[in-house]
């Protein structure tokens, strides 16, 4: 069966945009495609820094034919109804139509056959169509012409069968069945007649078409160059897959760092490299930057890439001058001078500046400092008000990813400490789910309060994340703080750290200083952020296997704002829900709270737990009243001292009683005292259980 190829060539895609593209390209036509009832055996995408390449196989020559049948007004209904069914299937007149006997007399049917268009004819209406909606999150017009594309177009190849498909073009740039190579290697043009044709004259012509056969290229030459000198490659996925997307026929090549550059910090070395210049770093046997990079072409050059790598070594020598003069120049001046700089930043219209913002993060680090073991108030509080005075350095001002690291390498040139140094570098961290989380105790107190003093300047403002927008990364900040109190095992309430975020911001000369938020408004504002922590917890366990029912079945008692108290109480639920009482139990809870429900909607009351009449109760309503009894007087003890084992254990007691009293007792009595008093038993058993957790919260 026929192949459709399709080829959009132009000047060079950002590698960032090409990966989206391709599906893009793909799921639009393959879409498009199956509603036009042209089903097909495979599709497959690709690109490269200047083309877009789909191809299709098994497609049939032409569209099937239709049939379609639609029943009409009755045989002599009036003209009105007859006119409006022609008009609505197309037709001219009654003639058209069949008269059919329905068993509730005669009515009218048209029959509409429609043969099936040719493929080609398909394609190009539905590739028109796909050029014009195309979603590039950026792209421009170029000349005089109407269509907008990411980047100039320079070919179009279309081919179906082994014929170029005519009846489109992308702007003035219309189809045919040729392509060109290698910008600078194979600049001729090459027809083709199909994919494995196209594929072949390609590498020939010095494109590879693959990104992953790119990359794996990348990765084994840049190894090989590597080992071959005794140094390792700095892992970096992310800029391995950037300059995949970069070139189209890649050549390995290392170059030389100038011994005058080596004493700059490693972070500025490879920050400079890898930003601007798309350079690999390399490492020595003992894990410290090597004098040596790497770097890919895209031209396999005569001389072996010799001049190619003096450019690219010159290229690098400017720009780590760059780097070394700020760093020469920004040790002339202490963090603690620049500080007053940052009241020239704003943080937010709404929130003040960085300063500002400094100061508030201060007062909360040193308060947080009474719940993290060995953290010292006044290293966190100094810690605090240094961590962004880096922002006003030359350094960070060319390389901005820096912020944070080089505060660090300064606060030791001023003779800060080692835990003020570290803090300052720490503070921004975790800024995702697999970045290294801080530890040590006053990096820890200033991370927790930087990003508690974001997130609650932002909900006292309204600017909440909404659906997928975050452009104040405020969902990562939560994230953070989760993983800050989670994996150093703190123990201190959240709302209690909000309350202090919070008169910190009402305590400065802000529009947040008015009515607006008094004491009910703050306790709402605190209790709406705690619940967007409640969400962000969910997904956080979500990817470690704890079930997002569990964790809400203990938010719903009440909003547990100590994360590590809620994970014990968690890990208990889940083991006791994980056995065979607690599974029964479950199901026991929801028998009792549905019968409760459905006979309360009937009786138009509230069967209160505090209503039951133990002295009315006897043989296994009784057993169940004892067991009740005991489980009460045993769980709650058990929660204040935080052991959930033992009251989880004390739950698993029920088991049997409750058992007992469902196979053996009638709730819904005839006598209406009886019934009265067995519903305000199985309320009290729901409250009992609801001790530990909200079971009416778990799902399954």
């Amino acid at each position: 069966m026929p192949e459709l190829l399709l080829e959009l060539l132009s000047e060079e895609i950002p590698a960032r945009m090409q990966k989206r593209a391709a599906e893009d390209l793909k799921r639009l036509v393959t879409d498009g495609l199956k509603k036009a009832g042209l089903a097909f055996d495979r599709a497959e995408a690709f690109a490269t820094p200047r083309r877009l390449v789909l191809v299709v196989d098994g497609l049939p020559d032409k569209q099937p034919d239709v049939r379609d049948e639609r029943k009409g007004p009755k045989v002599g209904a009036p003209d009105k109804a007859i006119e409006g069914f022609l008009r609505s299937a197309g037709l001219d007149s009654l003639d058209q139509c069949e008269k059919r006997d329905t068993g509730k007399g005669e009515a009218w049917f048209a029959v509409i056959e429609r043969a099936g268009s040719d493929s080609t004819t398909v394609i190009a209406e539905l590739l028109n169509d796909v050029f014009a909606k195309f979603p590039w999150p950026k792209s421009m017009r170029w000349g005089t012409e109407a269509l907008r594309w990411v980047r100039p177009v320079e070919r179009v190849l279309c081919v179906f069968g082994g014929s170029t498909v005519d009846g489109f073009a992308l702007n003035a740039v219309t189809a045919a069945n040729a392509t060109t190579g290698h910008r600078f290697l194979a600049p001729d043009a090459i027809e083709v007649t199909d994919f494995a044709d196209y594929k072949a004259k390609l590498a020939d012509a010095h494109v590879m078409l693959d990104p992953a056969e790119r990359r794996a290229v990348i990765a084994r030459d840049l190894q090989k160059l590597a080992d071959a000198e005794g140094l390792t490659i700095k892992d970096d996925p992310g800029l391995l897959d950037e300059v995949a997307g970069l070139v189209e026929w890649p050549v390995v090549l290392l170059g030389d760092i100038d011994a005058a550059f080596m004493d700059l910090p490693e972070e500025a070395l490879t920050s400079s490299m890898r930003a601007h210049q798309k350079y690999f770093s390399l490492l020595a046997a003992d894990g410290s930057l090597a004098p040596r990079f790497g770097f890919v072409a895209n031209m396999a050059a005569a001389d072996g890439g010799a001049a190619i790598v003096a450019g690219n070594e010159r290229v690098l020598r400017a720009r780590l001058a760059d780097a070394k003069f700020f760093w020469d120049q920004d040790r002339k001046m202490r963090l603690t001078d620049r500080a007053p700089a940052l009241d020239a930043i704003t943080f937010h219209a709404k929130l003040g500046t960085v300063a500002a913002k400094t100061q508030r993060v201060a007062a909360l680090a040193a308060d947080l400092t009474d719940n993290i073991p060995g953290a010292d108030r006044d290293a966190a509080r100094g810690a605090a008000l240094l961590c962004k005075a880096d922002l006003v350095t030359g350094m960070v001002g060319e390389f901005p990813d820096l912020q944070g690291t080089m505060g660090r390498y300064y606060a030791i040139a001023d003779g800060e400490s080692e835990a003020v140094a570290d803090a300052i570098a720490d503070h921004y961290s975790p800024v995702g789910p697999n970045d290294r989380c801080p530890t040590a105790p006053v990096s820890v107190a200033v991370a927790l309060a930087d990003k508690i003093d974001t997130l609650v300047g932002f909900w006292l403002i309204d600017e909440k994340p909404t659906g997928s927008k975050d452009p104040y990364a405020l969902r990562r900040a939560a994230l953070g703080v989760i993983r800050l109190i989670l994996e150093n095992k703190l123990r201190f309430n959240l709302l209690a750290a909000f309350a202090i975020a919070m008169r910190l911001y009402q305590e400065e000369t802000l529009a947040l200083r008015d009515t607006a938020h008094a004491a009910d408004a703050a306790r709402e504002t605190a209790l709406d952020l705690l619940a967007f922590f409640a969400d962000r917890l969910k997904v956080h366990l979500r990817e470690q296997g704890v079930r997002h029912d569990h964790v809400a079945a203990i938010f719903a008692l009440g909003g547990e704002d100590d994360f590590v108290r809620l994970m014990a109480r968690v890990e208990a639920l889940r083991g006791f829900l994980d056995s065979d009482d607690g599974e029964n139990l479950l199901v026991a809870y929801r028998r009792a709270a549905n019968i409760v429900r459905i006979e309360e909607k009937k009786d138009s009351l509230a069967f209160s737990a505090d209503s039951y009449e133990p002295a009315k109760a006897e043989g296994d309503e009784a057993m169940l009243w004892d067991g009740l009894t005991a489980a009460r007087n045993a769980v709650g003890p058990a929660v204040e001292q935080e052991d959930y084992a033992a009251a989880m254990g004390a739950m698993a007691q029920l088991r049997a009683p409750v058992d007992r009293f469902f196979d053996n007792v009638i709730v819904n009595a005839d006598d209406a005292d009886l019934r009265h008093n067995r519903l305000c038993l199985l309320a009290n058993l729901t409250v009992v259980m609801s001790q530990v957790a909200d079971f009416s919260q778990v799902e399954g």
